[in-house]
């Protein structure tokens, strides 16, 4: 594994975002049967007091007669950060917040990956090359 970032600004000059392919939709249920047939095709799930919220792709949320109004594009930034790390999420919510481009982070053990909508994302890969580039 690459060196890991520490400090807030090896993250911020080393977050190389790309944006992934697909489209993903956040969706929410208590329903143990839709969990099952959802949860193999999530790429993130996360269980809270309300149901299981999971992130999946807008094909398969269309399928299950899901709420899609709020399509989302994935930008992973590719530093390898600490867990420890501060300033990276910051950072990166302020600049896109800062434009208008609303954010959900979700960060895994190696990457942390930002859900922007869909029609903000080529802006949103714009503020954070030059975030980069400031960093």
């Amino acid at each position: 594994m690459p060196e890991v970032a520490r400090t807030a600004y090896e993250m911020i000059s080393g977050m190389t975002p790309v944006l992934q392919p697909g489209v993903f939709v956040f969706v929410t249920t208590d329903d143990a049967a839709l969990v099952a047939s959802l949860f193999p095709k999530a790429i993130s799930a996360f269980r809270e007091e309300e149901g299981m919220s999971m992130l999946i792709p807008v094909e398969l949320a269309e399928k299950s007669m899901l709420n899609v109004d709020h399509p989302m594009r994935c930008i992973t930034l590719n530093v390898f950060s600490s867990l420890e790390g501060v300033g990276l999420t910051a950072a990166v919510s302020t600049a896109l917040g800062d434009s208008g481009i609303p954010c959900n982070m979700v960060a895994a053990f190696h990457h942390d990956h930002i859900f922007v909508p869909s029609e903000m994302s080529g802006q949103a890969m714009e503020i954070l090359l030059s975030l980069q580039n400031q960093g």
